[in-house]
């Protein structure tokens, strides 16, 4: 069961909001039913977010985001449509029912932290229990465990005002924390914050969601935030959605014109990973095959290097055309001794924007690993270079200096090394 789900849900303010939805469905846009006096805020809207994902949406101003979140905690009931959480219809939920399910299942983080100035930061962290009627005693106990994992203990007897932006709005995420939900709501939680300050809490966020698993529903108009942040992405467009999917769905199978226009600036580097631009490894080799086998493996695949690895796809090392040939001359019977162990290993979840300094020094394909050390697969040079260009197509061919390009993205200027003749072993 969907921890969140929104089914057709229109947001219209005005007297003539059922005309307006009528029409709406309809297909027409909000700007062609002004002589309605409304104004569509949410139209259409549609998903569903599942138990420990983190789902943003994102938007610009005025795409509905906002009020799109508040519907979603029934702060905002809706003009049409429904939202379950946890399977029950929070729409049709008399009040007190309604403040009871906020209280135990949805916690909410503000763009502007909403801190009482009067208070400390332990009685702000704990204010969410104490609303419930949770003993003083137990709600900041609570607090305290809270605040010392967003790092912020030794604070507790502070005020607000005697805290950094950034550390203001850690009390915010502490005080949902606190609170025990399920599902915390952030609405521009990290947008007020200084550039740095920003990524070090959403660094924050991810090391707290790995550790706790809450579901999160994050409103951002940054697409940088929601790319890094997000399991996968809801995009907004005057209110209506404009695609869903994860971040590399959407950066390389752009739903319109409109997204596709919207991520074009984004670094695609930090957000597509190994796994995404990896190519099979054909041709491998099993360690136990002789010299001869290996030479007429690598030639009916036209290529210079293999990867040997066992037959529960372990990795063992690569070998080249060369040595094999001159094994195979001198009558050489088993690969032993031919076998280059120290092959370049990546894990298939790191960002292609930390392989750069690897390609660029490995005379061989990067080797994608998983935690088992089977391979998984491999990246040339020329496959790392084409993932930077958006909307290429898997046919088009790196261009020539690919080799030099890679080298030169990579950090510190890293030079490839001794010996690399410019194929890419068995992805030529």
């Amino acid at each position: 069961m969907p921890a969140v789900r929104a089914s057709n849900l229109y947001k219209v303010f005005g007297k003539r909001a059922p005309k307006a939805v009528e029409l709406l469905s309809d297909g027409r846009h909000r700007d062609e039913i002004r002589e309605l006096d409304v104004t569509a805020a949410v139209i259409d809207v549609s998903f569903e977010v599942e138990p420990g994902e983190i789902f943003v949406v994102m938007g610009l101003s005025g795409s509905g985001k906002s009020t799109l979140i508040r519907m979603l905690n029934g702060l905002l009931p809706p003009t049409a449509g429904s939202v379950e959480v946890d399977g029950t219809n929070i729409s049709a939920l008399p009040k007190r029912a309604l403040r009871t399910l906020r209280g135990e299942k949805i916690s909410m983080v503000f763009q502007h932290f909403a801190l009482f100035p009067h208070r400390t930061v332990l009685e702000n962290a704990a204010y969410g229990l104490e609303v419930r009627g949770v003993p003083r005693a137990e709600r900041h106990e609570r607090a305290r465990h809270a605040l010392g994992l967003v790092g912020l203990e030794g604070w507790e007897d502070k005020v607000p005002q005697q805290l950094s932006g950034g550390m203001q709005q850690r009390v915010g995420l502490a005080r949902a924390l606190t609170a025990d939900t399920d599902i915390i709501l952030m609405d521009e939680a990290f947008s007020a914050l200084d550039p740095l300050i920003r990524r070090d809490m959403q660094t924050q966020l991810l090391q707290l969601q790995a550790e706790l698993g809450k579901t999160i529903i994050f409103i951002t108009h940054d697409l940088n935030e929601a790319m890094r942040l997000g399991d996968r992405i809801c995009v907004l467009r005057d209110g209506r959605v404009a695609q869903i999917g994860t971040a590399e769905e959407i950066l390389s199978q752009p739903a319109n014109d409109y997204v596709a226009q919207f991520t074009e600036d984004v670094d695609r580097t930090r957000v597509f990973t190994a796994s995404s631009v990896m190519e099979p490894p054909i041709p491998v080799i099993d360690p136990g095959h002789g010299p001869r086998a290996a030479l007429r493996t690598m030639r009916e695949n036209q290529t210079v290097t293999a990867f040997v690895v066992h037959r529960d796809r372990r990795l063992v090392g690569v070998v080249r055309e060369e040595a094999i040939g001159e094994a195979v001359r001198t009558g050489v019977k088993d690969l032993e001794g031919l076998v280059v162990a120290d092959v370049e290993r990546v894990h298939p979840d790191t960002a292609v924007a930390d392989l750069f300094q690897q390609a660029a020094l490995s005379p061989y394909p990067l080797a994608v690993v998983d935690d088992d050390e089977r391979l998984v697969g491999v990246i040339p040079r020329v496959t790392l270079l084409a993932a930077l260009a958006p909307g290429a197509s898997e046919d088009e061919q790196a261009p020539e200096g690919a080799d030099d390009l890679v080298a030169a993205a990579a950090p510190n200027g890293a030079a490839r090394s001794e010996g690399a003749d410019g194929s890419e072993g068995g992805q030529r």
